[in-house]
């Protein structure tokens, strides 16, 4: 008999999953909170290991093809004037803005239509229950229904409910001192395929990205400790926003006002999964459920592809009578390297990118105006690509 795996959430990780787990033979069940397939989203990156997750998957060329077209990333003065500028057909490898652009939610539609023909969906239900006897895992719905599942992946999202129900307590999370928010408006008569960047006194920044639905996609960061603002609902959210970033400047007014009628708005304070282990039992995490890197660290989504793809090519190495724990110990020691060094971003670097005063600002529109300068932007270039441990996909046939 076949293994059947239980995934929650239909994301970048738990499609990921779906398809390769489907692949190899087992029977897939996915369950997502969300009552449909979830588009929309920010544009992320995909790079490296997570570019031959996409090839073994035929899913690249796909996705180089819907990508956003951003054609680099300025940082911009209150003017609106460039002071440095990295546009990647100038640039020997990925810099800010990399080869892959795409946004979350067209790749994630990618992963879902590969895994969909395999894999079952379901909709508009979650976890509200498992029970492990070391043999398989009881999972009761909130819609009531109860199923026996050799093994649950949980897929979710930095705040899985279904990683706290299993692993309670264990996350000491790393806060990264900086709130964002981002949403999509109204493409403006001047929006151009630049990535365009501004920062504000107060460790305020707005940017600006092209996506290639006609829209653009804005983003606000505030550099300060949290206070409980990513548990708040989101009209006191909004609220909060636009006082914070009312003399803002720039195009902080056009960004605000579209902010009110946006349908996609999203609020967090960064912060880093932290755990010891990514499985007890029958129950496995992945993705950012387990070791959310947040964007600071510029791997998200390959660390999201990467270790699903390795989760599922340990738990087809181990077969049908194989151990799971075995596998998923496996898989633990495959992509620990690479998650803690992608973890590991110095807590300094927010407030260094995001100045709190006007000599702040100028110091950093310097550095940057100088890292842009021919011959020493391939540099600065390839300290965004460091060279990580990634996990080795040769033993995973292709």
């Amino acid at each position: 008999m076949p293994r059947h795996i239980l995934i929650t959430g239909a994301s970048v990780a738990g499609n990921t999953a779906a398809w390769a787990l489907a692949r190899s033979g087992c029977k897939v069940t996915v369950v997502e909170r969300a009552p449909a397939f979830r588009d929309g989203g920010q544009n992320i990156d995909v790079r490296g290991v997570g570019r031959e997750v996409l090839r073994r998957m035929g899913l690249e060329q796909a996705a180089l093809d819907q990508g956003t077209g951003e054609e680099g990333t300025a940082w911009i003065d209150e003017d609106g004037h460039a002071v440095a500028e990295f546009k990647t057909d100038e640039l020997s490898s990925d810099g800010p803005t990399a080869e892959m652009e795409i946004l979350r939610g067209d790749l994630a539609r990618l992963l879902y239509d590969a895994a969909r023909e395999r894999a079952d969906y379901r909709f508009g239900d979650h976890v509200a229950a498992i029970e492990d006897d070391g043999t398989a895992a009881t999972v009761r719905f909130a819609g009531g229904q109860q199923e026996r599942f050799d093994a649950v992946v949980v897929a979710e999202g930095v705040g899985s409910t279904t990683r706290e129900r299993v692993f309670s307590g264990e996350n000491e999370p790393r806060w990264m001192d900086l709130t964002l928010a981002y949403f999509t408006i109204a493409r403006a008569p001047d929006d151009d395929r630049m990535w365009r960047w501004y920062h504000t006194t107060g460790g305020r920044s707005v940017s600006l990205r092209p996506d290639r639905h006609g829209t653009t996609r804005a983003m606000l960061t505030i550099q300060r400790p949290t206070e409980g603002e990513q548990d708040w609902d989101m009209d006191r959210q909004k609220r909060f926003l636009r006082e914070r970033f009312a003399d803002a400047g720039w195009q902080a007014p056009r960004v605000l006002a579209g902010m009110e009628t946006t349908s996609d708005f999203y609020f967090d304070a960064l912060r880093q999964v932290r755990l010891a282990r990514w499985h007890r039992g029958r129950v496995v995490l992945t993705g950012d459920a387990a070791w959310c890197a947040t964007p600071l660290a510029g791997i998200g989504t390959t660390l999201a592809l990467t270790g699903a793809y390795v989760l599922a090519g340990e738990i087809a190495r181990a077969g049908d009578g194989g151990r799971l724990e075995e596998a998923f110990a496996a898989y633990e020691k495959a992509m620990w390297p690479m998650v803690e060094q992608g973890q590991n971003v110095p807590k300094i670097g927010p407030r260094l990118m995001n100045p709190h005063s006007r000599l702040g600002i100028h110091l950093l529109h310097g550095a940057l105006h100088l890292a842009s300068l021919p011959g020493v932007r391939d540099a600065f270039a390839k300290l965004m690509n460091r060279q990580l441990d990634e996990p080795d996909l040769s033993r995973y046939p292709a």
